[in-house]
């Protein structure tokens, strides 16, 4: 144990123990606690802990540690608090519960499914300035559209539209500062590091006559270059080298020399590898963008309506803005941006299937309800960061369908815009020589090429869940009906022995039903068996416990023994591995039963039922005795 941990340990002892724990935070020199209640804080064998310097008992309970070890503290203070939060008491239990539960999802967790899961933790709690921001943004730029087509007068509305704009501005322009706080908090970096560092891409103090140099090309570097994606990038690398120099700076100045070591090294890496590469990227992309409208139709069309939303992450999308220029410079119209903009397009269609398809996930309708309107308008941001991406494949799909609406943009061509705005309805303003309504035509072919992707093939299955609550239960629940065992035969006895109700294990993680209904059996003989057909989804690294999935979507887990994941594996012969399919008596594990008894608490083994719906139950036909493979001991009882 570190010196640090055994501090926290004793400092969160002395403070009354996790349960009186409200919140902590730590300054540069102090770590600030809200007790739920201060009469339970022992503050004399506080001040005895070793390196503690004093207390004040002010707003917040303060221990003085000084800089350096107080952040060290802290972490280890968080640490404590989760493993010891509700010891000894019901909630413990249900830790324990979700601890095992916890288990079996990672087992069908992938590296790309974290990422994602990332992407979402950090982009999530933007949401609400996205949707709040963007309807003000679609407003202003249906007004500023007007404006320009000479709908509107420019003495009298402009001036609306230039605040507006400076509202929506404070979250769309310092986007990456935001990115980079909420990155910073996800990769376990200081969460002010980070928005320095996404606030570096922005290159304030940079003017024209004094700019910074891009290594890549000798020309100069524009603000922005890299995007979100270097900004994560970035923030990744800050979180590794941070981490890396806490280890090993002396406590006394590393408030002081590891935040100066680790900006300089990563904002120098920035300026001049990751914002350089950006714009390297973003010169060519100008070459094949170029080539890609020569040759026109609906090949120029479908491949740009489809790679643009991929810019847009990149940061990309700005160097577009000179060909705009030149377009409507020579011809009085761009016609690249009525194409781009059915990128926006394929992604409303997207999330209108996700909406029908996973109406049962109230977490995520309840996004789309919010970022849907703006998207009609052209604001995207909202659609691609708290929706699509997250989700993973449904990103792919509204890219595509953005590529079909600009495939029949493409086909009638000719279709420019006057000026540059958003996209979406709200450019329809701007569109030149009435053609307007074929530029709807590719809006609704986006839409329709989004949707009928993403309704077939881009929904995820973990996105269709009821998730009135959570966004991670199983999609497998059938909370309405519950799954019935119309054959008493579907799920047989797994071991010989002695059955009983689960309220006799002699575990409250267990008998509780906290993981959920089930039955035990105290198995006499060493193999265990699969009790149903299906397919194992999950083998433990201590082999002690094995999650099965029905054909017909039950999902179990079958503990063998109490408090058996210390043995380490001992006593334990895996005889399946995850992913093979299995019938009822299929071998699972082999297991040393003596040896067990001997160093385990007991060997009695939980067969839990963990996606039963709510209300329903396991009902026990038999209790004692029972061969392995016997069959109608159990049913489940419907609400």
């Amino acid at each position: 144990m570190s010196k640090y941990r055994k501090m926290a340990d004793e400092i969160l002892t002395a403070l009354g123990g996790s349960s009186n724990i409200a919140s902590y935070t730590n300054c540069m020199t102090r770590l600030r606690v809200t007790p739920v209640n201060r009469g339970n804080i022992n503050e004399q064998k506080i001040k005895e802990v070793d390196g503690v310097v004093g207390t004040v008992d002010d707003e917040t309970y303060q221990i003085i540690l000084g800089p350096g070890v107080v952040t060290k503290v802290a972490d280890q203070f968080g640490a404590a608090i989760e493993e010891t939060k509700g010891q000894g008491s019901a909630s413990n239990y249900e830790a324990k519960g979700a601890d095992i539960k916890q288990e079996l999802k990672k087992k069908n967790s992938t590296p790309f499914k974290t990422f994602l899961r990332k992407i979402g933790s950090i982009f999530i709690p933007l949401i609400p300035a996205f949707v709040g921001a963007g309807l003000i943004a679609g407003i202003a730029s249906i007004l500023a559209n007007n404006i320009t087509a000479g709908n509107l007068s420019e003495e009298t509305w402009q001036q609306y539209v230039t605040i507006l704009n400076v509202i929506k501005n404070a979250i769309f322009s310092y986007l990456v500062i935001y990115v980079g706080i909420n990155a910073a908090k996800e990769f376990g970096a200081t969460p002010a590091l980070g928005g320095v560092i996404g606030g570096v891409t922005l290159l304030t103090g940079a003017t024209p006559e004094m700019p910074i140099t891009n290594i890549f090309t000798g020309e100069a570097l524009s603000a922005g270059q890299g995007g979100i994606i270097g900004v994560l990038i970035a923030v990744y690398l800050l979180a590794m080298v941070e981490k890396f120099l806490r280890r090993w700076i002396p406590d006394a100045i590393d408030i002081i020399v590891t935040p100066t070591i680790v900006l300089l090294l990563i904002g120098l890496l920035t300026i001049f590898i990751i914002m350089p590469f950006a714009g390297l990227i973003s010169d060519n992309l100008i070459g094949a963008i170029n080539w890609t409208l020569d040759r026109g139709g609906a090949f120029a069309g479908f491949v740009l309506g489809t790679t643009f939303l991929p810019l847009v992450m990149l940061g990309l999308h700005q160097v577009l803005i000179p060909i705009h220029i030149e377009m409507i410079n020579i011809s009085g119209m761009t016609v690249l941006l009525p194409i781009l903009a059915m990128s926006g397009a394929g992604q409303v269609g997207a999330t209108l299937a996700l909406w029908i398809k996973c109406r049962k996930n109230t977490q995520l309708t309840n996004l789309i309800k919010g970022a849907l309107p703006v998207g009609v308008l052209g604001i995207g941001e909202p659609l691609i960061y708290g929706v699509i991406l997250p989700l993973g494949r449904p990103f792919i799909t509204a890219c595509i369908g953005g590529g079909i609406g600009g495939a029949v943009v493409g086909i009638f061509g000719n279709i420019g815009a006057i000026a540059i705005g958003p996209s979406g309805m709200a450019l329809i303003p701007l569109i030149a020589d009435g053609m307007w309504f074929k530029y709807i035509l590719g809006l609704l072919a986006g839409y329709a090429g989004g949707f009928i992707l993403t309704y077939f093939f881009g929904v995820p299955k973990e996105a269709m869940v009821n998730t009135a609550d959570s966004a991670e239960k199983e999609v497998e629940i059938e909370a309405e009906k519950g799954f019935s065992i119309s054959d008493k035969g579907a799920v047989v006895m797994p071991f010989e022995g002695e059955v009983k109700p689960l309220e006799e294990v002699p575990d409250a993680v267990f008998s509780s039903k906290l993981m959920g209904d089930g039955f035990a059996i105290e198995p006499i003989n060493n193999t265990l068996v699969s009790p149903i057909d299906g397919e194992v989804v999950s083998v433990f690294p201590t082999k002690h416990a094995i999650g099965l999935k029905s054909n017909d979507g039950l999902e179990l887990l079958i503990h063998v023994g109490l408090e058996t994941v210390s043995l380490k594996g001992e006593g334990f012969t895996s005889l399946a591995k995850e992913g093979q399919e299995v019938k009822k008596g299929t071998p699972l594990l082999k297991i040393d039963l003596d040896y067990i008894k001997k160093h385990a608490v007991s060997t009695i083994t939980p067969v839990i039922f963990t996606n039963l719906a709510e209300g329903t139950s396991v009902k026990l036909l038999k209790t004692g005795y029972q061969e392995q493979g016997s069959a109608g001991v159990i049913a489940l009882e419907l609400p």
